[in-house]
């Protein structure tokens, strides 16, 4: 069997799937598997199961990174401007999040948010939030009293809050995988341990090749193998510049990474929350701030902050890589970002070192919680795209490549936060867009 066949003999096998022999052409190749990358594919092959399509996966796992490190918030679409691709696609993505879920048996809670105003100067803002929600068509969104949110969270204090009982949790690792197994089932195929690292256009037909040159792009990976397909989408994430640049496009927005660290109250104080409780945003700043967050096992996490990550894909401390590093430092956009916010970036990176800093935050809204209640949890790291005027791009962005892969290549160049909620919804927008571009 020759060594790609093998490969993905292997990974199907890892994943669960009937270790057989198949092609390595496909009509489309979808590079990223990640929720927004199977749910597009998952998309895709349900509405063009004539066609023949691929997921190509760089881990040994899918759904290991952003869509395996997250809050797992199903959000309803408060925070987003009215109008805008996220407002939409948070609304519609939160309802098909919940019919999938109910559909495939996927265990969810909706257990609400509070977003709490502590002080009388944030009710305004808490206000115009309220306004907004109700312009995006949140569902039962409704401001509540001191007393009300004492009734729904005991241990919180708060002025005035805005009540969200539609928004819930679940755990989106099981939601990608379940997304990958819908593809599977209808002929999907799935090649993990497959890192991108070139595509260009073939120079000459494969040999013994009976299709001539109907598969004109050829994928290559870090090991030197290779696949051929029509057309290529790619939802990558930590690494969609890099794969943009490979095609020949700008490498802006460039991905910078933020790493977000968690902590977690001990099991025997998260008694203390009930659902999610949130901040009230303040737009002076460029993340949101604290809160807690109830998880599908019972565990409350309790963040996270945010600070500029050493390392794309560095869970921990200490994880370094001079590529990603370099790769940040020099871009004048960060330092663009930086100096808007230094005051707020120093004090994101004195809470990430000393706990008490991160507990004075939490005690805002629930007094009771002292850092005896508290151990340091798991870490996640935002994908951020920045544009070179150091803003954070807030919405989508699709690119195509340069010469005559471009008409063949799609780059998902940013899918913003809430992808994983709005995953679905996503999925159809990108399948639209992968019809329009490349005529399916």
């Amino acid at each position: 069997m020759p060594p790609l066949l093998l490969r993905a003999g292997r990974a199907w096998a890892r994943l669960g799937g009937p270790q057989r022999r198949r092609s390595s052409t496909f009509d489309v190749v979808v590079v990223g598997g990640g929720i927004v990358g199977l749910a597009s594919a998952r998309e895709l092959i349900l509405r063009h199961p004539s066609l023949t399509f691929s997921v190509l996966e760089k881990e040994k796992e899918l759904a290991c990174h952003q869509s395996g490190h997250n809050s797992g918030v199903i959000h309803s679409g408060i925070y987003y401007t009215p109008g805008s691709l996220k407002a939409k696609l948070c609304v519609q993505g939160a309802a098909l999040c919940y019919e999938y879920c109910d559909r495939k048996g996927i265990p969810y809670k909706q257990c609400g948010k509070l977003i709490v105003a502590v002080e009388q100067e944030e009710i305004p803002r808490l206000k115009a939030l309220y306004e907004r929600g109700l312009l995006n068509n949140v569902r039962d969104l409704k401001l509540i009293s001191a007393k009300e949110i004492q009734a729904k969270e005991p241990f919180c204090r708060g002025v005035m809050a805005l009540d969200s009982p539609y928004t819930g949790i679940v755990n989106y690792r099981q939601v990608a995988l379940s997304y990958a197994e819908d593809f599977k089932e209808v002929g999907g195929t799935v090649l993990t341990d497959f890192e991108v690292t070139d595509m260009e256009m073939a120079k000459e037909s494969p040999s013994e090749s009976e299709d001539g040159m109907k598969y004109p792009v050829v994928v290559r990976n870090s090991q030197g193998e290779e696949i051929r397909c029509q057309h290529i989408v790619t939802c990558a994430g930590l690494f969609s510049d890099r794969l943009s640049e490979i095609s020949g496009c700008s490498r802006e927005p460039r991905i910078v990474p933020f790493r977000g660290d968690y902590l977690v109250l001990k099991p025997e104080k998260c008694y203390m929350v009930k659902g999610n409780i949130y901040p009230v945003p303040d737009p002076r700043f460029p993340f949101l701030g604290v809160h807690f967050t109830p998880r599908m096992d019972g565990s409350v996490w309790l963040g996270p902050n945010a600070v500029l990550a050493f390392k794309r894909e560095g869970y921990k401390l200490y994880d370094f890589s001079a590529r990603d590093f370099i790769d940040a430092v020099v871009y004048s956009g960060l330092w663009k970002l930086v100096f808007r916010n230094v005051s707020y970036g120093m004090s994101e990176m004195y809470r990430a070192c000393f706990l008490s800093a991160q507990v004075k935050q939490l005690q805002k809204f629930i007094p009771e919680v002292t850092i005896s209640d508290i151990l340091r949890g798991p870490a996640g790291v935002r994908a951020q795209a920045l544009d070179r005027d150091g803003n954070l791009v807030d919405d989508f962005v699709f690119d195509g490549g340069a010469g005559d892969i471009g008409s063949r290549v799609l780059h998902v160049r940013n899918a913003p936060s809430p992808a994983a909620t709005s995953s679905l919804a996503i999925a159809k927008m990108i399948a639209a867009e992968v019809e329009r571009r490349f005529g399916l």
